[in-house]
Order: C-alpha cells, then sequence, then structure tokens
C-alpha cells in the first residue's frame, strides 16, 4: 500500500529561481522532481541516526494498521501497547474510543494517523 501526503513549502524567492534553474536546464523534470530528489538525499544522509533512532525506541517503519479484534486481544489480557509509528497508523473506524484508552496507553506518529477526529482526540 503506497500512500502519500501532499505538502507545502515557503521558499525564498532566490532559491526558487535556482530551483527553475536547474529546472530549465534538464537537471530535473520540475519543481515536484527536485524537492523529492532533494529529501531522499537528505534521508540518505541521515539514515544512521534515522536507524538508531528506530531501534532505541522500538518504531515500526512503515504501515501500521490495527483494528478491533486487535484492541479486543489487548483489553482480554489486560495489557496496554505503546504506538510508535514512522509512516502510517491507520486505526479502523469501528474502534470505539473506551476500547482505545482501555488498550492504548500512548500513541506517537512521525507522518500520518488515520483514524476518527473522536479517536484522535481522545488518544492525543
Amino acid at each position: 500500500m503506497v500512500e502519500s501526503e501532499k505538502i507545502t513549502i515557503n521558499m525564498n524567492v532566490v532559491d526558487l529561481g535556482k530551483v527553475d534553474l536547474l529546472v530549465e536546464q534538464g537537471f530535473y523534470s520540475n519543481r515536484t522532481d527536485f524537492i523529492r530528489t532533494s529529501i531522499r538525499n537528505q534521508l540518505a544522509t541521515h539514515a544512521a541516526e534515522v536507524q538508531e533512532i528506530v531501534v532505541r525506541k522500538s518504531f515500526v517503519v512503515g504501515v501500521m494498521r490495527l483494528s478491533r479484534e486487535d484492541l479486543v486481544e489487548h483489553a482480554e489480557h489486560h495489557t496496554k501497547i505503546d504506538i510508535k509509528v514512522v509512516g502510517l497508523l491507520i486505526l479502523d473506524n469501528d474502534i470505539d474510543v473506551d476500547l482505545a484508552q482501555q488498550t492504548i496507553a500512548s500513541v506517537q506518529v512521525n507522518g500520518v494517523w488515520k483514524a476518527s477526529a473522536e479517536l484522535k482526540a481522545a488518544l492525543s
């Protein structure tokens, strides 16, 4: 499952002009191509740091989806989970606030969190 998220950035006019010059000269197909390439290069530069943080703090990298059944199982075992995700967290729509509060100790998402507004508010 490939998800993308739209972002907006502000650049000063000189930097933007430099990007446009590189696009015009064929180094990049468009501004978006330049920005994506720049982001990938920076992530590659810091890959070791990101990996160390992920391991040290026990993050899930990628997509994590929790269903009502997953949380009911934790409720039955009287366990609470700490959710740490780098990427995408999906909490299914049939998860009610009471069950979530009973089974989720904390939520930290670096990326995108998809859940009902009520559930997000209760867990924030």
